[in-house]
């Protein structure tokens, strides 16, 4: 008589063996011992690590510029997560369309995706230098054309001019602009990948009936489209979410967390705690509250987005 219960296969756990010792060995025991960190006053210069509790949790509430950190994260992510989604949606429903050559045009918003953060870094800074850099051709251009024309209308167009010399990096607002537009920059091929995806498996009967009924394009995308891309709308916005609360390697290569602390976001501060002033029971208390913070941001994006899933089922 043959057993209808699976026979444990040692094999099997061999196969899966790599992986999970890779996953305790580089994330599940670091994240225990940044949690055993998180408790004691640890700095990596000496040798007596006393037991402080929640310590270095009410030291963070008091300090302001780990408030500040927190309040340039949560700008950072308001302006760059619905830019990111959005022109990633527009970028792939234009890439959607039939041509011969619209592979050429996805691999070329594709490949910031694969190229090092560093380098993209390093282009940024050469398209924002002062005097010699990409924006700065252009806008010796209207310069020159200003002062050109004269004015307009009666209008004097030397009103408009921009002093070349211009650190746009060093500027108050304008370093976190540049920032954001990076990464709507280097996040938009994944994401409209995953969206292209999305449009491809919405099915054309939905599209028919729509024309049938009358429905412009704008009345397609708003009651076909959009709700048809929930799904994929809300795993992007969570992932870009997650990704921008992470936001290191453009301030590191960037700005610094500078000018004047404007874009010294969580992610960057916890570095300067634990590499610069060698407190890692500080870096990982800071990096458990950062982990909070994606927690409830996240979670709170799902309920919110489910719920008008839910009342978008109700409807139909």
């Amino acid at each position: 008589m043959i057993s209808d219960r699976p026979r444990n296969n040692w094999r099997g756990y061999l196969f899966i063996a790599p992986a999970t010792i890779y996953l305790a060995v580089f994330s599940l025991i670091p994240v225990a011992f940044a949690a055993y960190l998180s408790l004691h006053r640890w700095h990596l210069l000496k040798s007596d690590h006393p037991f402080v509790g929640w310590g270095n949790y009410t030291a963070l509430a008091a300090n302001p510029l780990f408030r500040g950190a927190v309040w340039n994260t949560l700008v950072y992510a308001m302006a760059s997560v619905p830019l990111g989604v959005v022109s990633a949606l527009v970028v792939a429903m234009l890439v959607s369309r039939p041509l011969k050559v619209i592979g050429v045009f996805r691999a070329l918003y594709y490949i910031p995706a694969v190229c090092s953060q560093v380098a993209l870094s390093m282009v940024w800074i050469w398209i924002l230098l002062p005097e010699k850099g990409l924006i700065s051709y252009g806008i010796r251009f209207l310069n020159l054309l200003a002062e050109t024309v004269g004015s307009i209308g009666g209008m004097d167009l030397s009103m408009f001019h921009i002093d070349l010399s211009t650190d746009l990096l060093a500027m108050r607002g304008w370093a976190m602009a540049a920032l954001v537009l990076m990464s709507m920059w280097i996040g938009l091929g994944p994401r409209m990948v995953i969206f292209i995806a999305g449009l491809q498996n919405i099915p054309e009967t939905l599209y028919e009936a729509a024309d049938l009924d009358g429905c412009n394009r704008w009345q397609r995308f708003w009651y076909v489209t959009l709700p048809q891309l929930a799904p994929t709308m809300l795993f992007v916005t969570v992932t870009t979410t997650i990704a921008a609360f992470q936001l290191f390697t453009p301030v590191y290569m960037m700005t610094q967390g500078g000018p004047q602390r404007t874009t010294d976001v969580v992610s960057f501060h916890i570095f300067q705690e634990a590499w610069r002033k060698y407190e890692a029971g500080m870096a990982s208390a800071q990096s458990y509250v950062l982990f909070a913070m994606i927690l409830v941001v996240a979670v709170f994006q799902i309920a919110l987005m489910r719920k008008g899933l839910d009342r978008e089922e109700a409807a139909q």
